[in-house]
């Protein structure tokens, strides 16, 4: 049974160490091309992320609070274990986490939060200390970006 999903909520990375071991063997395989939609628009910076099938990512280290919407079908690692998703899941994303996601068929990942950032750069550093290790800024990666002029209102 999939309880921690029932209530939406993705809690902080549980064994770190693990993770991080699991990162460096992903990161020996060739990398294939991930591509990255990247929206700043009314203060919410929208992080969109297309997986094909039997990709694996090994995410950056998330040191804020975000939404993510999963829409296909991943094993995600989730705490301290891995749990499939299947269909349209919007999670309560917490701060300090670190996840591994495995496509069992082309899927998409969207992180969105809030932000005063007024460049996608700034938001990624906003997000992450590790901005060279987002999949995004893989030599094979594509990049879309879309910024829009309001800044969020407090």
């Amino acid at each position: 049974m999939l309880t921690v999903l029932k209530t939406g909520l993705v809690p902080a990375s549980g064994n770190l160490e693990v993770i991080r071991k699991a990162e460096q063997v992903i990161l020996e395989q060739p990398q294939e091309c991930v591509i990255t939609y990247h929206t700043l628009h009314s203060g919410v910076y929208t992080r969109t992320i297309y997986l094909k099938k039997g990709q694996v990512i090994a995410g950056a280290f998330i040191k804020i609070p975000t939404t993510l919407i999963v829409i296909g079908n991943l094993n995600v690692s989730i705490g301290e274990e891995f749990n499939t998703l299947v269909g349209t899941h919007i999670l309560i994303a917490m701060a300090n986490r670190k996840q591994i996601m495995v496509a069992n068929e082309d899927s998409t990942i969207i992180m969105v939060f809030k932000t005063m950032a007024s460049t996608i750069e700034e938001a990624e550093y906003e997000f992450t200390d590790e901005v060279d290790n987002l999949a995004s800024r893989l030599p094979t990666a594509i990049n879309y970006i879309k910024i829009g002029e309001l800044k969020c209102q407090e």
